[in-house]
């Protein structure tokens, strides 16, 4: 049941049209730990954070089970430090500030004690640095699970080829799967994307769902239509928290199973949303979360006799 994540643990600033932040915690490694440890227990994390990272969030985290040995800290540097503005939308967004920091020599390593890890979450990161962690694993993980995004397309396509070798499971959304693949169709997109290596795909698309491609197998499941959506930051880290913790919790890697791991991770995503940055992810309750996958089963269930 061990899993492994490995991304950034960061300082955001974000205004949308609904307000400003101000300087909050943020990070795809701190949302994909959120999220995948109300399934699985304990998260093995591998980040790194400057001298300025609250001892209290550390704390928060081991106190839902992260382990923060894989966390390297460095004294003299302040953390990794992302601002962005979303639109009236909140599907585009604008960044506004980029501080690299600590994440500029970012150099992982896996400590021993996370060696026999069954899972492996990749955080979107240069696909050098992802590479070097499954490298340095002893054992090869049972299910090794990618995110990435369109920058490392333009600037790393190479590096980001020889990882897409290595992995299970890859998640984009539906503009980056078409990049990667040179293909609109989003079916024949993932034919493409699957020869690459990955036996699996995750089409992520925002509002309108998710997409898992396994061979011939097409699995849709629809996002959950909210009133209020208050901050998409962090939405689809959550929601890769929340695929990846119910794998590793079954243990069960089938395609079956990543069904249930879809609705699972969206659920979670719609509680991301409602408020800035991880606040909501730390109020949630283990029966609030049946309820909202009790929601997403009665959106998409229903009955028809064909004549």
């Amino acid at each position: 049941m061990s899993l492994i994540v490995v991304g950034t643990m960061a300082f955001d600033a974000i205004e949308t049209p609904f307000g400003k932040s101000g300087q909050i915690i943020g990070g795809s490694a701190t949302y994909v730990a959120y999220a995948a440890s109300n399934f699985v227990q304990p998260i093995n994390q591998i980040s790194v954070i400057g001298y300025d990272f609250p001892k209290e969030e550390l704390d928060a985290l081991q106190a839902r089970g992260v382990q923060l040995d894989g966390v390297e800290i460095k004294q003299d540097e302040k953390s990794f430090f992302w601002a962005g503005k979303y639109h009236l939308d909140m599907n585009t967004r604008d960044t506004l500030d980029t501080q690299l920091n600590v994440l500029a020599g970012f150099d992982p390593k896996v400590p021993d004690s996370y060696q026999g890890s069954e899972f492996l979450m990749l955080g979107n990161l240069m696909p050098s640095i992802q590479l070097s962690v499954i490298r340095q694993m002893k054992i090869r993980p049972k299910l090794i699970v990618m995110d990435t995004m369109n920058f490392w397309m333009d600037s790393a396509m190479e590096d980001l080829e020889l990882v897409l070798k290595e992995v299970d499971v890859l998640m984009v959304n539906d503009s980056e799967a078409r990049q990667l693949s040179g293909q609109f169709s989003l079916v024949k997109a993932a034919k493409e994307i699957m020869k690459m290596g990955p036996k699996f795909l995750v089409i992520k698309k925002g509002e309108h769902g998710a997409l898992l491609f396994h061979e011939n197998e097409v699995f849709f499941a629809p996002a959950l239509p909210l009133e209020e959506v208050f901050d998409p930051t962090g939405a689809g880290d959550t929601f890769a928290g929340g695929f990846v913790g119910h794998l590793a919790a079954t243990r069960d890697i089938s395609f079956n199973n990543m069904k249930t791991a879809i609705i699972k991770g969206s659920a979670l995503a719609s509680f991301c949303v409602e408020k800035f940055g991880t606040t909501r992810m730390k109020e949630i309750s283990a029966k609030q979360i049946d309820d909202r996958i009790q929601q997403f089963v009665d959106l998409v269930n229903f009955e028809i006799k064909l004549a």
